[in-house]
Protein backbone atom coordinates (compact mmCIF):
# COMPACT_ATOMS: atom_id res chain seq x y z
CA UNK A 1 0.00 0.00 0.00
CA UNK A 2 1.17 3.59 -0.86
CA UNK A 3 0.72 6.32 0.87
CA UNK A 4 1.62 9.72 -0.48
CA UNK A 5 2.05 12.97 1.66
CA UNK A 6 0.37 16.04 -0.08
CA UNK A 7 -0.10 18.95 2.14
CA UNK A 8 3.23 21.16 2.75
CA UNK A 9 6.08 21.35 0.65
CA UNK A 10 7.61 18.12 -1.97
CA UNK A 11 5.23 15.07 -1.86
CA UNK A 12 6.44 12.22 0.35
CA UNK A 13 5.72 8.39 -0.67
CA UNK A 14 5.79 5.81 2.34
CA UNK A 15 4.66 2.57 1.57
CA UNK A 16 2.84 0.15 3.83
CA UNK A 17 3.41 -3.80 3.87
CA UNK A 18 0.32 -5.57 4.00
CA UNK A 19 0.54 -6.64 7.56
CA UNK A 20 0.83 -2.90 8.33
CA UNK A 21 -1.86 -2.13 6.59
CA UNK A 22 -3.92 -4.72 8.60
CA UNK A 23 -2.20 -3.24 11.73
CA UNK A 24 -3.66 -0.15 10.63
CA UNK A 25 -7.10 -1.47 10.73
CA UNK A 26 -7.12 -0.38 6.93
CA UNK A 27 -9.06 -3.82 6.07
CA UNK A 28 -11.16 -4.21 9.07
CA UNK A 29 -14.15 -2.45 10.39
CA UNK A 30 -14.48 -2.09 14.39
CA UNK A 31 -17.86 -1.99 15.34
CA UNK A 32 -18.13 -4.17 18.85
CA UNK A 33 -18.39 -2.08 21.67
CA UNK A 34 -15.26 -3.22 24.38
CA UNK A 35 -15.82 -4.03 27.87
CA UNK A 36 -14.49 -4.26 30.56
CA UNK A 37 -13.26 -7.83 32.37
CA UNK A 38 -15.44 -9.50 35.08
CA UNK A 39 -14.61 -8.09 38.43
CA UNK A 40 -12.49 -5.33 37.47
CA UNK A 41 -12.80 -1.65 38.72
CA UNK A 42 -15.05 0.75 36.54
CA UNK A 43 -12.44 3.28 34.89
CA UNK A 44 -13.22 6.82 33.25
CA UNK A 45 -13.26 6.96 29.58
CA UNK A 46 -9.67 8.41 29.82
CA UNK A 47 -7.95 5.94 32.09
CA UNK A 48 -10.01 2.92 30.11
CA UNK A 49 -8.88 4.78 26.66
CA UNK A 50 -7.71 1.72 24.43
CA UNK A 51 -4.66 3.60 23.06
CA UNK A 52 -3.84 7.15 23.55
CA UNK A 53 -5.36 9.63 20.20
CA UNK A 54 -3.78 13.10 22.29
CA UNK A 55 -1.83 15.01 20.46
CA UNK A 56 -1.27 17.03 17.14
CA UNK A 57 -1.78 15.69 13.96
CA UNK A 58 -1.85 16.63 10.21
CA UNK A 59 -3.76 15.43 6.98
CA UNK A 60 -1.97 13.34 4.88
CA UNK A 61 -3.78 13.53 1.35
CA UNK A 62 -2.99 9.81 -0.09
CA UNK A 63 -6.95 9.79 -1.66
CA UNK A 64 -9.42 12.39 -3.60
CA UNK A 65 -6.80 14.75 -3.67
CA UNK A 66 -8.74 17.08 -6.70
CA UNK A 67 -11.75 17.28 -4.08
CA UNK A 68 -9.84 17.71 -1.31
CA UNK A 69 -6.72 19.97 -1.88
CA UNK A 70 -8.49 22.58 -4.31
CA UNK A 71 -12.27 23.42 -4.84
CA UNK A 72 -13.89 21.04 -7.32
CA UNK A 73 -15.77 22.45 -10.32
CA UNK A 74 -19.57 23.83 -9.55
CA UNK A 75 -21.99 20.34 -9.82
CA UNK A 76 -18.68 17.93 -9.15
CA UNK A 77 -20.57 15.77 -7.60
CA UNK A 78 -17.78 12.72 -8.62
CA UNK A 79 -18.52 9.23 -6.20
CA UNK A 80 -20.54 10.97 -4.10
CA UNK A 81 -23.74 8.51 -3.97
CA UNK A 82 -26.23 11.57 -3.85
CA UNK A 83 -29.51 11.43 -5.72
CA UNK A 84 -31.01 14.13 -8.13
CA UNK A 85 -32.03 16.40 -4.91
CA UNK A 86 -28.30 16.61 -4.13
CA UNK A 87 -27.54 16.77 -7.39
CA UNK A 88 -29.68 20.15 -8.24
CA UNK A 89 -28.65 21.83 -5.17
CA UNK A 90 -24.78 20.89 -5.61
CA UNK A 91 -25.15 22.85 -9.36
CA UNK A 92 -27.09 25.91 -7.81
CA UNK A 93 -24.05 26.30 -5.40
CA UNK A 94 -22.70 30.04 -5.35
CA UNK A 95 -19.48 30.87 -3.54
CA UNK A 96 -19.84 34.47 -3.73
CA UNK A 97 -23.55 33.91 -2.45
CA UNK A 98 -22.36 32.31 0.29
CA UNK A 99 -19.36 34.49 1.35
CA UNK A 100 -22.14 37.49 1.33
CA UNK A 101 -24.52 35.73 3.72
CA UNK A 102 -21.82 34.60 6.32
CA UNK A 103 -21.95 30.79 5.38
CA UNK A 104 -18.61 30.10 4.58
CA UNK A 105 -18.58 27.94 7.00
CA UNK A 106 -20.77 25.55 5.78
CA UNK A 107 -17.94 23.47 4.14
CA UNK A 108 -16.51 23.22 7.98
CA UNK A 109 -19.37 21.05 9.43
CA UNK A 110 -18.11 18.22 11.04
CA UNK A 111 -18.67 15.94 7.44
CA UNK A 112 -16.82 17.58 5.42
CA UNK A 113 -13.77 18.91 8.56
CA UNK A 114 -12.62 16.00 8.66
CA UNK A 115 -11.52 15.80 4.69
CA UNK A 116 -10.11 19.14 4.96
CA UNK A 117 -6.19 20.03 4.74
CA UNK A 118 -5.84 20.45 8.53
CA UNK A 119 -4.20 20.42 11.49
CA UNK A 120 -5.93 18.72 14.09
CA UNK A 121 -5.20 18.91 17.99
CA UNK A 122 -6.82 16.05 20.13
CA UNK A 123 -6.91 16.56 24.17
CA UNK A 124 -8.80 15.66 26.79
CA UNK A 125 -10.85 18.60 28.36
CA UNK A 126 -12.43 16.19 30.96
CA UNK A 127 -11.96 12.52 32.45
CA UNK A 128 -15.06 11.91 30.00
CA UNK A 129 -14.68 14.54 27.27
CA UNK A 130 -12.33 14.61 24.64
CA UNK A 131 -11.52 17.94 22.27
CA UNK A 132 -10.60 18.09 19.02
CA UNK A 133 -9.29 21.89 17.53
CA UNK A 134 -9.22 22.42 13.78
CA UNK A 135 -6.96 24.73 12.91
CA UNK A 136 -9.05 24.72 9.38
CA UNK A 137 -12.26 27.09 9.66
CA UNK A 138 -10.89 27.68 13.62
CA UNK A 139 -13.86 24.62 14.51
CA UNK A 140 -13.79 22.88 17.82
CA UNK A 141 -15.27 19.43 18.04
CA UNK A 142 -16.09 17.43 21.72
CA UNK A 143 -16.80 13.56 21.69
CA UNK A 144 -19.12 13.05 25.09
CA UNK A 145 -18.31 9.42 26.46
CA UNK A 146 -20.72 10.43 29.64
CA UNK A 147 -24.42 10.66 29.48
CA UNK A 148 -24.66 14.00 28.42
CA UNK A 149 -27.60 15.41 26.89
CA UNK A 150 -27.81 16.53 23.69
CA UNK A 151 -28.71 20.11 22.69
CA UNK A 152 -32.12 21.21 21.18
CA UNK A 153 -30.37 23.10 18.46
CA UNK A 154 -28.77 21.88 15.52
CA UNK A 155 -25.02 23.31 14.95
CA UNK A 156 -22.46 22.76 12.54
CA UNK A 157 -19.98 20.09 14.76
CA UNK A 158 -23.48 18.52 16.10
CA UNK A 159 -22.78 16.20 19.32
CA UNK A 160 -20.93 13.80 19.23
CA UNK A 161 -21.45 10.48 21.51
CA UNK A 162 -18.17 8.45 22.22
CA UNK A 163 -17.10 5.01 23.02
CA UNK A 164 -14.36 2.81 22.91
CA UNK A 165 -15.20 -0.06 21.16
CA UNK A 166 -13.17 -3.18 20.27
CA UNK A 167 -12.65 -5.00 16.79
CA UNK A 168 -13.64 -8.23 14.98
CA UNK A 169 -12.68 -8.68 11.22
CA UNK A 170 -15.78 -8.34 8.81
CA UNK A 171 -13.68 -8.39 5.51
CA UNK A 172 -10.09 -9.19 4.66
CA UNK A 173 -7.59 -11.39 3.13
CA UNK A 174 -5.79 -12.98 5.69
CA UNK A 175 -8.41 -14.84 7.15
CA UNK A 176 -10.95 -14.65 9.92
CA UNK A 177 -8.33 -13.67 12.97
CA UNK A 178 -9.01 -10.93 15.09
CA UNK A 179 -7.06 -7.70 15.20
CA UNK A 180 -5.77 -6.54 18.43
CA UNK A 181 -6.23 -3.07 20.04
CA UNK A 182 -9.48 -1.62 19.01
CA UNK A 183 -10.98 1.91 17.86
CA UNK A 184 -12.74 5.17 19.13
CA UNK A 185 -16.37 5.48 17.56
CA UNK A 186 -18.25 8.38 17.74
CA UNK A 187 -21.52 9.34 16.70
CA UNK A 188 -22.73 12.37 15.70
CA UNK A 189 -25.88 14.01 15.12
CA UNK A 190 -27.87 17.10 15.73
CA UNK A 191 -26.14 18.67 12.62
CA UNK A 192 -26.90 21.89 11.23
CA UNK A 193 -26.86 21.15 7.46
CA UNK A 194 -23.88 21.82 5.76
CA UNK A 195 -21.31 20.19 2.61
CA UNK A 196 -20.05 17.23 2.36
CA UNK A 197 -17.25 19.19 -0.20
CA UNK A 198 -16.33 22.37 -0.50
CA UNK A 199 -18.32 23.18 -3.91
CA UNK A 200 -21.76 22.75 -2.03
CA UNK A 201 -22.04 19.27 -2.00
CA UNK A 202 -25.20 19.06 0.54
CA UNK A 203 -25.99 16.96 3.64
CA UNK A 204 -29.30 17.50 5.66
CA UNK A 205 -29.94 18.27 9.13
CA UNK A 206 -31.08 14.89 8.89
CA UNK A 207 -27.83 13.36 8.22
CA UNK A 208 -26.09 10.92 11.01
CA UNK A 209 -21.92 10.59 10.85
CA UNK A 210 -20.30 7.44 12.57
CA UNK A 211 -16.53 7.55 12.95
CA UNK A 212 -13.72 5.10 13.36
CA UNK A 213 -10.75 6.58 14.81
CA UNK A 214 -7.84 4.64 15.31
CA UNK A 215 -3.62 4.64 15.51
CA UNK A 216 -0.87 2.51 14.52
CA UNK A 217 2.92 3.35 14.31
CA UNK A 218 5.20 2.37 11.22
CA UNK A 219 8.57 0.92 12.19
CA UNK A 220 11.51 3.23 11.76
CA UNK A 221 11.23 6.52 10.60
CA UNK A 222 7.32 5.75 9.71
CA UNK A 223 5.38 7.63 12.62
CA UNK A 224 2.47 7.26 14.12
CA UNK A 225 -0.23 7.63 12.47
CA UNK A 226 -4.40 8.40 12.70
CA UNK A 227 -6.53 6.55 10.19
CA UNK A 228 -10.58 8.01 10.50
CA UNK A 229 -12.94 6.00 8.98
CA UNK A 230 -16.04 7.44 8.18
CA UNK A 231 -20.24 6.87 7.37
CA UNK A 232 -22.54 9.54 6.35
CA UNK A 233 -26.15 8.61 6.54
CA UNK A 234 -28.74 11.28 4.65
CA UNK A 235 -31.91 10.40 3.91
CA UNK A 236 -32.05 13.59 2.26
CA UNK A 237 -29.58 13.89 -0.12
CA UNK A 238 -27.87 10.54 -0.60
CA UNK A 239 -29.01 6.88 -2.29
CA UNK A 240 -26.79 5.16 0.31
CA UNK A 241 -23.92 5.35 2.97
CA UNK A 242 -21.09 7.34 2.13
CA UNK A 243 -18.24 5.89 3.32
CA UNK A 244 -14.38 7.26 3.71
CA UNK A 245 -11.17 6.80 4.84
CA UNK A 246 -8.88 9.68 6.23
CA UNK A 247 -5.40 9.88 7.15
CA UNK A 248 -3.54 11.79 9.87
CA UNK A 249 -0.11 11.76 11.09
CA UNK A 250 1.23 12.43 14.08
CA UNK A 251 3.54 15.91 14.76
CA UNK A 252 6.28 17.14 17.30
CA UNK A 253 6.75 20.17 15.78
CA UNK A 254 3.72 21.80 16.90
CA UNK A 255 4.85 25.02 15.66
CA UNK A 256 3.08 24.47 12.58
CA UNK A 257 -0.46 25.06 13.51
CA UNK A 258 -1.96 27.67 11.58
CA UNK A 259 -5.55 29.00 12.62
CA UNK A 260 -7.53 30.37 9.47
CA UNK A 261 -10.96 31.41 9.63
CA UNK A 262 -13.75 29.62 6.99
CA UNK A 263 -13.17 30.62 3.26
CA UNK A 264 -12.96 28.76 0.12
CA UNK A 265 -11.24 29.37 -2.60
CA UNK A 266 -12.61 29.72 -6.17
CA UNK A 267 -12.96 26.18 -8.23
CA UNK A 268 -10.33 26.73 -10.74
CA UNK A 269 -12.22 25.10 -13.37
CA UNK A 270 -16.12 25.73 -14.40
CA UNK A 271 -18.07 23.14 -15.76
CA UNK A 272 -21.31 21.63 -16.67
CA UNK A 273 -22.85 19.18 -14.39
CA UNK A 274 -22.29 15.62 -14.89
CA UNK A 275 -25.40 13.64 -16.20
CA UNK A 276 -26.85 11.39 -13.61
CA UNK A 277 -25.17 7.98 -13.09
CA UNK A 278 -25.50 5.05 -11.05
CA UNK A 279 -26.17 6.76 -7.73
CA UNK A 280 -29.11 8.64 -8.98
Amino acid sequence: MKITEARIGAPRTVRLSAAAAVAAGVLWLPHAQAQPPAGAAAQSPRDGALFDITGQWVSVVNEDWRWRMITPPVGDVSSIPVNARGRQEAAAWDLERDRAEGQLCKAFGAPGLIRQPTRIRIEWEDDDTLRLEFDAGMQTRRFEFAEATAPTEPSLQGFSRATWAGQTLQRGVFGSRTPPGGSLKVITTHLAPGYLRSNGVPYSAEATMTEYFRTFTLPGDGGTWLVVTTVVEDPVYLTTELLMSTQFKKETDLGRWSPRECDIPPPLVEREPEPPGPFG
